[in-house]
C-alpha cells in the first residue's frame, strides 16, 4: 500500500480519536468511541468473510474423498450465497431495532454450527443442509450489512464513505489471512480438521460484538420519525434504488464464481494448488488498496460513476483472461486486477444506499440491495458447477460474466444519488 495512503488513513483514525475525546456527553463511554466502533466492526468483517472467502479450496479434496461431482459442492455453496443473501435483510432489520450485538452473537453460532457439520457431512443432502443452509443463515447474521451498518452509524456523513472502505478493506485482509492459513490447515490437519478448527474461529466473534453499542441514529444526523414500512415503500419507489439492486447481482455473479471456482480452474490448467490459493490472497491483498480507494473515491466524487468503472474494469480483466497465455504470471496478473475490483464496489454501494435515503434504516435497506448480490452468487456458483460437469469447461461462464459486467455499468448509470428531500429538512433542523 502506498505510504501516502497508509498516511491519510493514520490522521482519519486519529481524526477519529479526537472526536471521539471531546464528545461532551457524560453517559459516553471508551466502548462507544467511533474508532473503538470502527476497529470492532472490522475485526468481524475480517473474520467472517475471512473464513468464508476460503471455503473454495476445501472443493476439490472434498468432492474427490466423498465422490462427488463439482456441481454437488458448489450447489451446496449456491444455497449457502442464497440464504446468505435472504438472511441479511431480516438480520439488518433486527439490528436496526435491537442493536448489532445480538444480531452477531447469534450468527456465530449459527455459523459454527454449520462450518462443524460441513465437515461431518456424509451425504449431499446433510452437505446441503450443513453447509449450504445453516452456513448461509450463519454468515448472513455475521456479515457485511451488519458491521458496516454500525460503522456507518458510528461517524458523520463527511467521514462515512471513507469508514466504509475501511470496513471492507478488513473484510480483504481477512481472505489474505484466511486463504493461505486454510490451505495450510488441509495440508496438515486434512480438509476435515481444518473444517472444525475454522468452525470454533468463528466463535471469537461473540467477544467483539460485545464492543458494539445499540445506535439507531448516525452521528451528527438529526433522529429520525420514519418507519420501517415507510422506509420500504420510500426505497421501492426509487428508480435508483431498483437499478442498484438489479446492478449489484452482477458483483454477487462475480465474486462468488471466482471465490469457488477459480482455485479448481487453476488446477485444471495443470498448475500447482498453492497458485489457486496464492490467487485467493493476491485478490484480498490487492482489495485492501481497491476498498480504501473506492472509500476515498466515493468521498469526492460521484459513487456511481465509481461503480460504472469498476464494472466495465472487470469485463475487461476477464475477457484478457480468456484471450490470454494460461501460466502463473497471467493468474498472478489477473488476480491482483480483480482484487482492485474486488468489494471496491461495497462502500460506494452501500455509500449510496445511506447517502440517498440516511442509514436510520442501513442495514435493513442494504440487505435488500445485497439479496440481489447473492442470488447472483447463487447462480455464479451453481451454474460453475453445471456446466463444468456437463460441458468440462468453465469457460462459458468466463464469458457469460464479462458480458455481465458491461450489462452492469450500463444499469449504474442513470442512477440518481442525490438524498432525498427530507433528509435536508432533517439536517435543517440540527441547526
Amino acid at each position: 500500500m502506498p505510504p501516502s495512503m497508509i498516511h491519510a488513513f493514520t490522521r482519519y483514525l486519529h481524526g477519529l480519536k479526537n472526536m471521539s475525546d471531546t464528545n461532551p456527553n457524560p453517559l459516553h463511554t471508551w466502548s462507544t468511541r467511533p474508532i473503538v466502533i470502527i476497529i470492532a466492526g472490522c475485526l468481524i468483517a475480517l473474520i467472517g468473510f475471512g473464513i468464508r472467502s476460503s471455503f473454495g479450496l476445501f472443493l476439490e479434496p472434498m468432492t474427490v474423498d466423498r465422490g462427488w461431482g463439482r456441481e454437488t459442492f458448489a450447489l451446496a455453496l449456491a444455497i449457502q450465497n442464497l440464504l446468505w443473501g435472504a438472511g441479511v435483510p431480516i438480520a439488518g432489520a433486527i439490528a436496526d431495532r435491537r442493536g448489532a450485538a445480538p444480531v452477531l452473537i447469534l450468527g456465530a453460532l449459527i455459523y459454527c454450527a454449520g462450518i462443524a457439520g460441513m465437515a461431518v457431512s456424509d451425504s449431499a443432502t446433510l452437505l446441503h443442509l450443513t453447509g449450504g443452509l445453516l452456513t448461509g443463515v450463519g454468515v448472513a447474521f455475521t456479515g457485511f450489512a451488519i458491521a458496516l451498518s454500525a460503522i456507518a452509524k458510528a461517524v458523520g456523513k463527511e467521514r462515512r464513505s471513507l469508514a466504509l472502505g475501511l470496513g471492507t478493506a478488513a473484510g480483504s485482509l481477512g481472505q489474505v489471512i484466511f486463504s493461505p492459513l486454510s490451505q495450510l490447515l488441509i495440508e496438515t490437519s486434512g480438509w476435515y480438521g481444518a473444517l472444525l478448527i475454522l468452525a470454533s474461529l468463528v466463535l471469537v466473534i461473540i467477544p467483539v460484538a460485545l464492543l458494539l453499542p445499540y445506535q439507531q441514529n448516525a452521528a451528527g444526523e438529526a433522529p429520525s420519525s420514519q418507519t420501517l414500512a415507510e422506509a420500504l415503500q420510500e426505497a421501492a419507489a426509487h428508480r435508483g434504488y431498483v437499478l442498484l439492486t438489479a446492478g449489484f447481482f452482477v458483483c454477487g455473479f462475480h465474486v462468488a464464481f471466482i471465490t469457488v471456482h477459480f482455485p479448481a480452474y487453476v488446477k485444471d490448467l495443470g498448475l500447482g494448488t498453492h497458485v489457486g490459493a496464492l490467487s485467493l490472497s493476491l485478490i484480498g491483498l490487492f482489495n485492501i488498496a481497491g476498498s480504501l480507494g473506492s472509500g476515498a473515491f466515493g468521498q469526492r466524487w460521484s459513487k456511481k460513476w465509481g461503480l460504472c468503472s469498476i464494472y466495465l474494469l472487470r469485463a475487461i480483466a476477464i475477457t484478457a483472461l480468456m484471450l490470454s497465455v494460461k501460466n502463473e504470471a497471467s493468474i498472478y496478473l489477473f488476480a491482483a486486477t480483480m482484487g482492485l475490483l474486488w468489494l471496491s464496489t461495497v462502500p460506494l454501494t452501500t455509500g449510496i444506499v445511506g447517502q440517498v435515503f440516511g442509514v436510520r434504516y442501513l442495514a435493513t435497506l442494504f440487505g435488500i440491495v445485497f439479496f440481489s448480490h447473492q442470488i447472483g452468487s447463487f447462480m455464479g456458483v451453481w451454474l460453475g458447477g453445471y456446466l463444468y460437469d456437463t460441458t468440462g469447461s468453465y469457460d462459458s461462464v468466463w464469458w457469460a460474466g464479462a458480458v455481465l459486467g458491461v450489462l452492469a455499468a450500463w444499469l449504474h448509470a442513470p442512477i440518481d444519488e442525490r438524498p432525498l428531500a427530507r433528509l435536508g429538512a432533517q439536517s435543517g433542523s440540527l441547526k
